[in-house]
């Protein structure tokens, strides 16, 4: 059968379907997620983690309020100040099954249980995975639930060098009880999954230009009542050809991203990775795909080597040493502030790129928060997490450094899922946040 036949089969088949579906909009997958700018004030949401701790000097600032100091640490963050909010005292205080690492993981986000198991940690106490759905998939749910917040993704979980091996210390999203989701740490499957229609739609685009030319040549052998019906069908076709130009592809749409080529997996690659992923995830929001993204890098016990920082050494290994050791303190300090330099870069990126439609910048519109598993590496306490919150604050008083006494974490997502509008009575175990939400 010659292509000319296919391709008058498959116009056969076009029109038919034109009866069924008309308007190309509506066929999933083919048309991008089109942001409405007449739905309201956006809000969105990104959780960023780094693993193994936080060092206690070069992070936590000296003095609460706005007058606080950012130290070395934090000092990637000193442009944005103003909307910047360093918490102390949020704790992660699910107990039972599993080593700290893997509770800090996998309960971080989901302020419940793990259930028994026999992944075997650290410690005597083996377990499984995560009894709830993390605070990310819950808000994710109110938003896809509503039409005007209602996106093609939802969420996109990014991760950076975060291993293939599936277990409680490598995930941390969860779609739901004993779920876990893994994020995408190839930013070129990540591409293909958010944009992989553009391919689609030039495929589709040179398929119909074929189908038109048939359409034209076929018209002076055939007999009037079959012309007629090409014609019928030739119009069709230019007006899927109009749909996928002019539906496809609005002016107020950024271009995808344009990634560097051949940057393979590896930890000397982190720093490029990093980026890849990041502008990713910003134009993500810029097209409206999804309104929450995590954004993980390596996992809990992760042991990245940062060579690029003259640090040889694995970090989960460095996290053991003891504070008294200056050596291993000065390299954790430039590891942490790698990830904070990660961080400004995600935030002064979302500062740079206007909310389309208004005179706001997306950050004014995000809340980043970045966190981790462990307090403080070699105790491993679940106690005071780093949490710095960065961003358009939702109601929060940002600015500054704030204490609160051992607040839970429930307690905390419950008080950022209030701020995006799902004002939910209870998150994760219900002993865990029957004190409602956390002023900030």
């Amino acid at each position: 059968m010659s292509s000319k036949i296919l391709r008058r089969e498959f116009l056969r088949g076009a029109g038919s379907f034109a009866l069924a579906f008309p308007g190309l909009s509506s066929w999933h997958g083919l048309n991008w997620a089109i942001p409405d700018l007449q739905a309201g004030k956006k809000k969105r949401l990104v959780i960023m983690f780094s693993p193994n701790g936080m060092v206690r000097e070069g992070f936590w600032p000296k003095t609460e309020g706005p007058d606080f100091e950012m130290d070395q640490v934090l000092k990637p963050l000193e442009d944005l100040r103003e909307k910047t909010l360093v918490v102390h005292g949020v704790c992660n205080k699910v107990r039972g099954d599993g080593d700290n690492h893997m509770r800090g993981m996998s309960c971080l986000l989901t302020g419940n249980e793990l259930f028994p198991g026999n992944i075997q940690g650290g410690s005597d106490k083996p377990a499984g995975w995560a009894k709830g759905i993390s605070i990310d998939q819950e808000i994710k749910g109110f938003l896809q639930a509503n039409e005007q917040t209602s996106t093609r993704f939802g969420t996109l979980e990014f991760g950076v060098r975060v291993p293939h091996k599936a277990d409680p210390w490598t995930r941390m999203v969860y779609a739901g009880p004993n779920q876990p989701l893994a994020p995408i740490a190839d930013p070129y499957r990540m591409y293909e999954k958010m944009y992989g229609n553009v391919k689609d739609r030039e495929n589709l685009l040179s398929v119909l230009n074929m189908v038109q030319e048939d359409v034209k040549s076929s018209g002076m052998r055939v007999s009037e009542r079959d012309r007629h019906l090409l014609e019928a069908h030739g119009k069709y076709i230019g007006e899927m050809e109009r749909e996928l130009v002019n539906r496809g592809e609005p002016s107020y749409l950024a271009a995808p991203v344009e990634l560097p080529k051949n940057v393979g997996d590896s930890d000397e690659n982190m720093p490029t990775l990093s980026k890849m992923q990041i502008d990713l995830l910003v134009n993500g929001f810029e097209n409206d795909l999804n309104r929450i993204s995590t954004l993980q890098y390596t996992q809990s016990v992760g042991q990245s080597r940062m060579k690029w920082l003259d640090v040889s050494e694995g970090h989960h290994t460095l996290s053991h040493d003891p504070d008294g050791k200056k050596e291993t303190q000065d390299k954790l300090r430039r590891i942490n502030t790698w990830y904070c330099e990660q961080l400004a870069y995600l935030c002064k990126k979302l500062a740079a790129t206007k909310e389309p439609g208004t005179n706001e910048s997306m950050l004014d519109n995000t809340l980043v928060v970045w966190t981790n598993e462990l307090g403080h590496g070699n105790s491993h306490t679940l106690n005071n997490l780093p949490m710095v919150l960065v961003g358009g604050g939702f109601g929060f008083e940002m600015g500054r450094f704030a204490k609160v006494k051992n607040v839970t974490t429930s307690r905390l997502w419950l008080a950022i899922s209030h701020a995006m509008g799902h004002r939910i009575d209870s998150f994760g175990l219900a002993e865990l946040c029957k004190e409602g939400p956390v002023k900030l």
